[in-house]
């Protein structure tokens, strides 16, 4: 196969990568907390944590839960926390102990928490306390024998601990709980300080997170992330914009949440090996707050989704802010809309570095070039040590232009399902991973998403990708956000319905949206069903979720 997309490739970007260079996550860690160590590595709430701090808590944290917990290299220990300075405390320390790291949506629901930690067999859990009545619900039939609890002000200042925590408490009604068993994030670290950590042999081929993804049958399964996988992305995505950043000079604005994937290597992980500030954004739903947190900060990149673009260049407040240091805006998680896109280089004056990536690729495939000028559509170029092809359903790879299922092959790859080896042989085969995504390669090797597989909806014999009707509905003046799926039709066998968000004070019609459409849309395209709502069900990075449409 020949790798066209090389020779669009910048001058600077190597066609290959050594994913090797560290044997581990942890060395990579011990190297920016020494070489950094005076920086601010993440702050939260107006408050900072520098290198040296964040390598010294990390220490204790891994002391402790080898010593007082007495877990063994490989054991998991999960992490149900947002955006705040105890995740890359407890990130680190269980890493530099030898664990494996389970991350947790801290929104799970009692059975979503159930599955994950008999499934992972995690033996303990860091989480705030304003979830742990979701895990008191469920412990006992889990292998969890520790919960360490947390406060939301924990590793805040003083006087600013007192009134958030006071604020998580009675204000904003925390639920209570009552959990066997537990012990609090401060005396861990407290304990961990006058303990000896014991050195840990961790290699590549180690695991490094069972990072939980949706399976066919609908109960998520634990995707196997080896050190290697993510240090291998970590080298693809340095050597992709190295081109742009200033070592130890980077502020970064992170809003999606450090235990989804993405947002876990490109921030945490990339930023970190850069010596980068992280500013964590707690609750970015919460526009006004995450506006008036950010705006002290002159930053230089921000990373998103298209929900999130969408909800900023509509917001008056973050239209004030100051960019004039901003030089790479990131997106990935879905596809881009051109609406989106070109909002953000009009407010910004920076384009939106489309990307592509999923979980088991831990999670960068496809990236545009650093010297992008404009929105193009095109999920970018595959990068280094990487290789990407578009098959038909025979598996046969297709000529340029043609539909097919993308797939990848590279060291980012993960090893597989946790204990799931009939799913792995179904994705993984000859180390290629078939991601299920429909896309398309022009001629110089740039993809292009279509939708995912199982979106596809058949109309009268013919292909419909929702995120191409969404692309034409979120055009049409007044219109927000849009949602595509199919319903069933006695004629055609379905039928395009669409769901329309908009925009704050627009009056919208039926006919409106429809015949924007026909302007736009072949007949068979078109919507049939136009309905009204004042917001879209999303994941917790903002992911229009279609299934909860239906």
């Amino acid at each position: 196969m020949e790798k066209v997309w090389l020779k669009r490739y910048p001058p600077q970007v190597p066609a290959d990568v050594n994913p090797d260079e560290f044997r581990s996550l942890v060395e990579v860690f011990d190297r920016s907390c020494c070489q950094f160590g005076r920086r601010n590595a993440f702050v939260n709430m107006g408050c900072g944590m520098t290198y040296a701090e964040l390598e010294q808590m990390s220490r204790a944290f891994a002391a402790w839960l080898q010593q007082e917990l007495g877990l063994e290299k490989g054991e998991r220990v999960a992490i149900m926390l947002p955006n705040l300075l105890q995740y890359p405390v407890a990130l680190f320390g269980a890493l530099r102990a030898g664990l494996v790291v389970v991350n947790v949506n801290p929104l799970h629901t009692p059975r979503e928490l159930e599955h994950q930690l008999r499934d992972s067999g995690a033996k303990a859990i860091l989480i705030l306390a304003n979830f742990a009545h979701v895990l008191a619900e469920v412990v006992e039939r889990t292998e969890i024998r520790t919960a360490i609890v947390t406060e939301i002000g924990d590793l805040l200042s003083f006087w600013k601990a007192k009134v958030v925590n006071l604020a998580a408490r009675h204000i904003k009604k925390r639920v209570h709980y009552a959990l066997p068993h537990t012990v609090g994030f401060k005396e861990t670290l407290a304990g961990g300080t006058h303990l000896v950590l014991r050195p840990v042999a961790v290699t590549g081929e180690d695991l490094a997170f069972l990072q939980y993804t949706g399976g066919t049958a609908g109960l998520p399964m634990g995707v196997m992330l080896t050190h290697r996988n993510l240090l291998a992305n970590i080298r693809q995505i340095v050597a992709w914009v190295g081109s742009t950043i200033h070592e130890g000079e980077e502020i970064v604005i992170t809003a999606l949440p450090l235990h989804h994937i993405f947002c876990l290597t490109v921030n945490c992980l990339c930023f970190l090996y850069f010596g980068g500030l992280n500013v964590l954004v707690t609750n970015p739903r919460d526009l006004p707050l995450f506006v008036r947190e950010i705006r002290p900060w002159k930053f230089t990149v921000i990373t998103g989704v298209n929900a999130l673009f969408n909800a900023l260049v509509n917001n008056d407040k973050f239209a004030t802010l100051d960019f004039s240091s901003l030089r790479l805006t990131v997106g990935g998680g879905a596809p881009m809309w051109r609406t989106v896109a070109d909002r953000w280089r009009t407010l910004t004056g920076v384009p939106i570095l489309a990307g592509y990536g999923l979980t088991e690729a831990a999670p960068a495939i496809c990236v545009n070039p650093v010297d992008i000028e404009d929105f193009t559509g095109s999920i970018g170029l595959p990068l280094p040590s990487t290789e990407v092809q578009v098959r038909d359903e025979e598996g046969r790879e297709v000529p340029s232009g043609a539909r097919g299922e993308l797939c990848a092959r590279g060291p980012q790859v993960m090893r597989g399902y946790w204990r799931r080896p009939e799913e792995t042989a179904r994705i993984l085969r000859d180390g290629w991973l078939l991601t299920g995504d429909i896309a398309t390669m022009d001629k110089q090797g740039f993809f292009y998403m279509v939708d995912h597989k199982k979106d596809r909806i058949l109309v009268s014999g013919f292909d419909v990708f929702p995120s191409e009707i969404e692309q034409v509905v979120v055009a049409c003046p007044g219109v927000l956000e849009a949602a595509c799926i199919g319903v069933p039709d006695e004629k055609s066998g379905s039928a395009i319905k669409v769901f329309v968000v908009p925009k704050p004070g627009m009056e919208l019609t039926v006919e409106a949206i429809q015949a924007h459409c026909r302007q736009c849309l072949p007949a068979y395209k078109r919507p049939r069903q136009v309905e009204f709502r004042d917001s879209l069900p999303k994941s917790n990075i903002g992911t229009i979720l279609r299934h909860e449409l239906c």
